[in-house]
């Protein structure tokens, strides 16, 4: 690292650990793979759960940040919520639980893809996006997080760790459907990162967010993975909300709020599985400014004043978590 913020994957590593070794706390099963990493199932061959998510998700985050799950009175039917919170969320939500790393082997119907996050992207993707972070970490005992129903092949494996120069012992891969209630949950528990990257794509000062936080309702899981994969995405465009803190002038933070929301999108207004659809299942026909919470408040640091710009849709959410 070039400065002195905080190392994503020593501050996660005890939270590794913990998962690894309480699996029945968490309801996951460690496999020793063969190249000597360990995996984590969290939901293709057991249960997994929302605890799972929970902790998953907070590893994702490179240790910066809490996850927490309460009740809440927002949604009539929809009553369990994931919190967000980050001191540091350029950081840990940019550098470590974006889902940046692409990693593929093969091709046609059996080709792996799968994209990774959490602190192993600090170490060893070689994403454009540390360049404008400025950060790196050193090689060390690390995790990386991968939204796939499989298990990765030898060759993935084997890159991750080449690329990471680490011992294949100090790789920990950590699986979570999106279909499984821990996948669904650690999805979710991306409202913040989802806002963090949005603001990073209107190319705001990343230099200027100070602290952040956010919620998002629970969704119920899906079989089917593009039902499973479109209420994720809901529970952040219609029912996600994020309060972020700056240091600029009022104009500049008024300007970001307004920005900030799905709604400012030309692509929202209907559930997630019926626009990735529409452009005929390719995420790159979808505009890319839908991804972001329902409702945005943007504080001012220096006057103190807020700016909203959003709101919270219970019938669009409605649609897609009630849907068959």
């Amino acid at each position: 690292m070039n400065d002195s913020r905080a190392d994503v994957t020593i501050l996660s590593l005890p939270l590794v650990q913990q998962l690894r070794s309480e699996p029945e706390k968490f309801r996951v099963k460690v496999i020793a793979d063969p190249s000597g990493a360990q995996i984590v199932d969290a939901g293709i061959s057991v249960p997994g759960g929302i605890e799972a998510g929970r902790h998953i998700g907070e590893i994702c985050l490179g240790g910066l940040g809490r996850v927490t799950l309460s009740s809440s009175a927002t949604f009539k039917r929809w009553k369990w919520q994931v919190n967000v919170t980050s001191g540091d969320p350029v950081t840990a939500c940019l550098a470590s639980q974006y889902a940046g790393w692409s990693l593929s082997h093969g091709e046609g119907k059996g080709a792996f893809h799968a994209l990774g996050s959490g602190p192993a992207r600090a170490i060893g993707s070689r994403e454009p996006l540390f360049d404008e972070l400025h950060y790196r970490v050193p090689a060390s005992d690390t995790a990386l997080v991968l939204e796939v129903d499989r298990h990765p092949p030898p060759e993935v494996i084997a890159k991750i760790i080449s690329r990471c120069n680490i011992e294949p012992s100090q790789l920990t891969l950590i699986l979570t459907p999106t279909t499984s209630l821990a996948g669904g949950v650690q999805i979710v528990s991306r409202v913040l990162e989802v806002a963090m990257h949005k603001v990073h794509e209107l190319k705001f000062p990343l230099e200027q967010i100070v602290d952040g936080g956010g919620s998002a309702p629970i969704p119920p899981p899906s079989a089917d993975f593009i039902t499973a994969m479109g209420r994720t995405n809901d529970a952040i465009l219609f029912g996600g909300q994020v309060h972020l803190f700056v240091d600029c002038d009022d104009k500049a933070a008024q300007q970001l709020a307004a920005k900030l929301p799905s709604s400012a999108s030309g692509d929202f207004g209907q559930p997630f599985a019926k626009v990735f659809k529409a452009s005929g299942y390719d995420f790159y026909k979808i505009d890319p400014m839908l991804f972001s919470p329902a409702h945005c408040a943007v504080t001012a640091m220096n006057s103190g004043r807020t700016f909203f710009a959003g709101e919270l849709r219970e019938d669009l959410l409605e649609d897609s978590f009630a849907s068959a």
